[in-house]
């Protein structure tokens, strides 16, 4: 039953119905809290009791909503209303596909649409989802010519690549279809689909391969009279070539769609990715060869007829087919036309045809040079370096595509001119296929830097291609058939090829520092590269493991100074209290110390050796001065590393410098903008300066970016307590210790809450775990004094700050601005620690 004008569900009201399907109807609806427009789709009741239907409604919502892509529609919430279900989607302004098809498109258009879609594919299939619908009705383009795909009713979530086990089968339906079960839309499906044989991920590349060849043709590559004959012309019959209903396709183009459209799925493409590279080509190619024809004078130009101009109309029905340039269309250069000439009228015009050709290069250079003048009027400013794939796909060897990522990044951020998105930024995308163009935008860059590595052996190929974000054009491509141990020549290549093609003007040392190595051996390098890759888990074991191989590279290269600053990190980290913090602070940080002094020894220009040594003397040695002196040398050598302003930051807000606390904060932002850390961060700064509304907001904002980020939460929970709001922080510290496994600092504030909030009895259950936890690991005695200062005990609260003096724990140095601590400030015992750290 329809849904009239005004009719309310939960929080929308409904505005008008949009359409509908065998999967229900959809409404425009305004959303009354947020103040927005979506579309409403509805089971209807009489489906809501079936079962199956249902559960395919629900698969739904659960498919979409796993996705975060630019190209597919996004799921706000699925509700119930009386006896139905509904899904609350993102409200799209624009049209089907369908009608951009019977309209005619042209090629420019119909390339673009199939990259868009193909792009959105390649999200879903790395998320394990194949939509098993594609047909232009679920396809919206908007009116900025954006695609969305819509319509996961069908899709089925696919195991895992690597996956031998589902750990969610007792909870988790799975939508697999049966043999003989044939779901889709018959025109658009696969020849796996039409037999009810197990489908994967390349039935959706067929599906794309028929609403491409009905954009470029205005018909469907097979059509019957009734679905079943449909479905036995897609099982028998070879889709008829696309110049039999147009008249000028590019032959690229008829072997892309040829392929697309292969029955045996062997031979189909095999991955959304590869067929996306093949699009992204052609287009370029017809791009290029446009630019090059209109520097050609007319009358030099090739004499193509077309049968109707420039439009190219289908010979059978089936609609508008789509409107195609000649000039476009034409993959041969004028050179390639004059050549031809030359053959068919060798004697005659060959004096002319030489005569032409010599023009027609001139003008090619001419453009050349124009093309060089004006692209080297502007540099490029901003860049993103994607994480490189792993093609591969052997979790041993993802190092390699990571360090290579993380090399490349580290170089660029050595030129103060270029803004380089950070690596935890950039690493969002890792494993997501992501487009590149989508990914540039959201990131706010003008370049984007993607590439792929692959491993046989000690053979390496790794291929790279540089975008430009705003102009949707390829600045360069290249590919490397290198030796493994050729591994640092070739990262030196790419970083000055990049920098040359940003069109950036390099000083002879910003060069060097672009292209510097720090070690020549290829093995020390290698280790290097896993030490980095177990580094940054930010787990115990990742520590470990990092000092492991960061060692053995040590060992093959016993000068290699960044080798020494990652060890230093990795026991940095064991012996701070708010990290993983299973060694002691007397038993880690001078072996960090010691690694820190090393690499400075050997390399003094190193930003992040600097900053690792001022950690050292900020949080172990409480030596101020000599941290502040540290922090700044590591700024004035890399202005845009973020860390070194983050943990100055930390050092000004110990030393009661808030104000100055707060710009170092947001500069640590600034240059990472997406880093959940550096988010936290300033919500971090807020807490200490006494600002919990302020911290409250900035964790929220946080928690948009990503829900089931288990620091933030732990943060919140902080403020909370703070506020004085104890269930809230309760509630917020008991997921924090659910998402963030075995952390004894949110087991500590989970204890304060309690004391604080007058539940004394289990603020001691926490008290009692922790030392019997403190058997097993190191365990800050100053988490035990908070409890008992929030018990009220002081003595006891004294006893265990004594105890972490001796220890030298890392949070003593905020003694001055921990507001937990503000019932103890009047006695005499807190003025003497204070004295005795050494605290201005």
């Amino acid at each position: 039953m329809s849904l009239s004008t005004g009719t309310k569900l939960g929080r929308y009201e409904i505005r008008s119905q949009i359409g509908a399907g065998g999967m229900g109807e959809v409404y425009l609806a305004q959303d009354t809290e947020l103040d927005r427009m979506v579309a409403i789709k509805i089971l209807p009741e009489a489906l809501a009791s079936d079962p199956q239907r249902l559960q395919r409604f629900v698969q739904e919502a659960k498919a979409a909503s796993a996705l975060n892509h630019p190209h597919i529609l996004t799921i706000h919430e699925i509700g119930t209303t009386a006896n139905s279900r509904f899904i609350a989607t993102e409200f799209i302004d624009g049209e089907t596909l369908r009608q951009h098809v019977n309209a005619g498109m042209k090629l420019s258009d119909i390339l673009e649409t199939a990259i868009q879609i193909c792009g959105a594919l390649s999200a879903a299939h790395s998320a394990g989802i194949i939509h098993r619908d594609i047909k232009p009705e679920n396809i919206m383009v908007r009116r900025d010519g954006y695609i969305k795909v819509l319509d996961f009713g069908l899709a089925k979530l696919t195991e895992p690549r690597g996956s031998t086990t589902d750990t969610e089968a007792p909870t988790k339906a799975m939508v697999n279809t049966g043999a003989g079960t044939v779901m889709g839309t018959a025109n658009y499906m696969s020849p796996e689909q039409a037999k009810g044989t197990h489908v994967d991920a390349r039935t959706d590349l067929w599906s794309l391969g028929a609403v491409l060849y009905e954009m470029i043709t205005g018909r469907v590559p097979f059509h019957g009279e009734t679905p079943t004959e449909t479905v036995s012309l897609i099982l028998q019959k070879e889709a008829a070539p696309l110049t039999r209903f147009t008249n000028e396709v590019p032959a690229e183009l008829e072997r892309i769609v040829t392929k697309a459209l292969t029955k045996d799925r062997e031979e189909r493409y095999q991955t959304a990715k590869d067929l996306l590279i093949d699009l992204r080509n052609l287009k370029r190619k017809i791009e290029v060869d446009a630019e090059i024809e209109r520097t050609v004078a007319p009358e030099l130009r090739p004499s193509v007829s077309t049968g109707g101009g420039q439009s190219v109309t289908p010979t059978g029905s089936g609609g508008v087919a789509a409107t195609t340039s000649a000039k476009t269309a034409h993959s041969a250069s004028s050179a390639e036309y004059i050549v031809s000439g030359i053959k068919q009228h060798k004697v005659a015009v060959a004096v002319i045809a030489s005569l032409v050709l010599i023009a027609v290069g001139a003008g090619v250079i001419g453009m050349s040079a124009y093309l060089r003048a004006r692209n080297s009027e502007v540099a490029i400013e901003s860049i993103a370096v994607l994480p490189f794939v792993n093609q591969n796909h052997d979790p041993d060897s993802e190092y390699l595509s990571d360090g290579v990522t993380e090399s490349i990044i580290n170089s660029l951020t050595q030129l103060p001119s270029l803004k380089v998105m950070a690596r935890s930024s950039v690493f969002r995308y890792k494993g997501k296929e992501a487009d590149p163009m989508a990914a540039g935008k959201e990131l706010g860059v003008r370049a984007v830097l993607t590439g792929r590595i692959m491993q046989r052996g000690d053979s390496l190929t790794i291929s790279t291609e540089l975008l430009d974000v705003r102009d949707n054009k390829q600045l360069w491509g290249e590919q490397y058939q290198r030796k493994v141990s050729d591994l640092l020549a070739v990262e030196r290549d790419i970083a000055r090829e990049i920098t040359g093609n940003l069109r950036l003007k390099l000083s002879g040392p910003e060069q060097s520092r672009v292209v510097k190595h720090y070690t020549e051996n290829p093995e020390a390098y290698q280790l290097y590269l896993k030490g980095r890759f177990y580094w940054n888990r930010r787990t115990e074991e990742g520590a470990r493991k990092g000092i492991e191989y960061f060692q053995l590279a040590i060992d093959k290269d016993p000068t290699y100074a960044l080798a020494y600053t990652g060890l230093a990190d990795c026991y940095s980290i064991l012996g701070t209290s708010y990290n993983v913090a299973s060694l002691s602070p007397s038993e880690a940080i001078p072996k960090a110390k010691s690694a820190a002094t090393k690499a400075l020894e050997m390399d003094d220009t190193l930003a992040e050796a600097h900053t690792s040594l001022a950690y050292i003397r900020l949080n172990y040695d409480w030596d101020w001065a000599g941290a502040e002196r540290e922090f700044k040398r590591a700024i004035e050598l890399d202005p845009n590393y973020a860390n070194a302003h983050h943990w100055y930051s930390h050092y000004l807000m110990a030393m009661s410098r808030p104000e100055e606390s707060l710009a170092e904060s947001k500069r640590a932002l600034e240059l990472d903008q997406l880093d959940l850390v550096m988010n936290i961060h300033l919500g971090w700064h807020y807490i200490y300066a006494h600002q919990y509304d302020l911290a409250i907001a900035q964790f929220r904002k946080t928690l948009e970016m990503d829900p089931n980020y288990g620091l933030t939460h732990w943060y919140l929970g902080q403020a909370y307590a703070l506020k004085g709001m104890y269930a809230e922080a309760e509630t917020e510290l008991l997921k924090a210790k659910y998402l963030l496994q075995q952390n004894v600092a949110v087991e500590a504030d989970i204890g304060y809450a309690y004391a604080a909030s007058g539940k004394g009895g289990e603020a001691k259950k926490v008290i009692d775990e922790l030392k019997q936890s403190s058997k097993q690991r190191y365990i800050s005695s100053y988490y035990l004094a908070l409890i008992y200062t929030g018990l009220g005990e002081k003595d006891s609260a004294f006893e265990w700050l004594e105890n972490a003096y001796r220890e030298r724990s890392d949070l003593l140095i905020y003694l001055k601005v921990d507001s937990r601590l503000d019932s103890l400030r009047s006695d005499a015992r807190f003025a003497e620690l204070v004295w005795r750290v050494r605290l201005p």
